[in-house]
């Protein structure tokens, strides 16, 4: 069994939020859309409708077309993320060659299916919206950021303080282009863990070991938790839009 709570918030900085979330139904998604005049609020809401959609349809029918093609190498919930996350992409680049003020429109996803039947979850992103698992007081950034910053970077490698410029710049969103690829991966999970999904907006102003301290601090109460997280992204400057929604795995 799982409890979840999400929560969005504008920030301190930006007139809109053009981030999205979506918690039901064991899926997941946080997406933070980018783009003038509210090209970035279109983005991230329709990739969350399309994904949203997809899933939904693909655990009810069983004779659903894979337009992408079905890997026999992927989990099936893996087929159905990635599916639905390209299905994504071809709704938002089609948006935006639809008009000028959608000219360049985007969006990053973060998305996760936990399973009905079995004690797993699986994930996907594009862009630098992250997904961290939270077990044994420990905290684990299980993607990783598409950005340049990133390109000749490591886990384990320290800073360079020369990459800090090119950080926010993206090598990958849903919608930039007429494909995109990206990874998909199956977690098992145990009882006690939590999953965070994020936008930058939270990770930008909060270190690791911060978020992980907080989400500690409230116990198995994750709307408190979630509430803590964003009065401390503001705090810390909430320059961005801000989102989290934590997954506890309770059995």
């Amino acid at each position: 069994m799982i409890s979840f709570y999400g929560r969005t918030d504008v920030g301190r900085r930006r007139p809109l939020n053009e981030d999205a979330i979506f918690s039901g139904d064991n899926l997941f998604i946080v997406c933070d859309g980018m783009g003038g005049h509210k090209a970035g609020e279109v983005a991230s809401q329709l990739a969350i409708d399309v994904i949203a959609g997809f899933v939904a349809r693909s655990g009810e029918d069983s004779e659903i077309t894979w337009p992408y093609g079905f890997h026999r190498s992927v989990s099936f919930d893996g087929n159905r993320l990635l599916t639905a996350i390209k299905l994504a992409n071809r709704a938002v680049f089609r948006k935006g060659g639809s008009s000028d003020e959608y000219t360049s429109m985007g969006t990053t996803v973060a998305a996760m299916i936990v399973s009905r039947n079995r004690a797993q979850m699986t994930y996907a992103h594009v862009g630098d919206s992250r997904i961290y698992l939270m077990r044994g007081g420990t905290i684990l950034q299980l993607t990783r950021d598409d950005s340049w910053a990133n390109l000749s970077w490591e886990p384990g490698d320290p800073e360079d303080t020369s990459r800090a410029s090119m950080k926010h710049v993206l090598t990958k969103a849903v919608g930039a282009r007429e494909d995109v690829d990206f990874a998909v991966a199956d977690q098992e999970l145990t009882a006690g863990d939590v999953v965070l999904l994020c936008s930058d907006g939270l990770t930008n102003m909060l270190e690791d070991r911060r978020i992980l301290e907080i989400a500690l601090a409230h116990g198995g109460d994750l709307e408190a938790a979630s509430a803590a997280l964003v009065a401390a992204a503001n705090a810390a400057g909430g320059r961005d839009n801000i989102s989290a929604i934590l997954v506890r795995h309770t059995v």
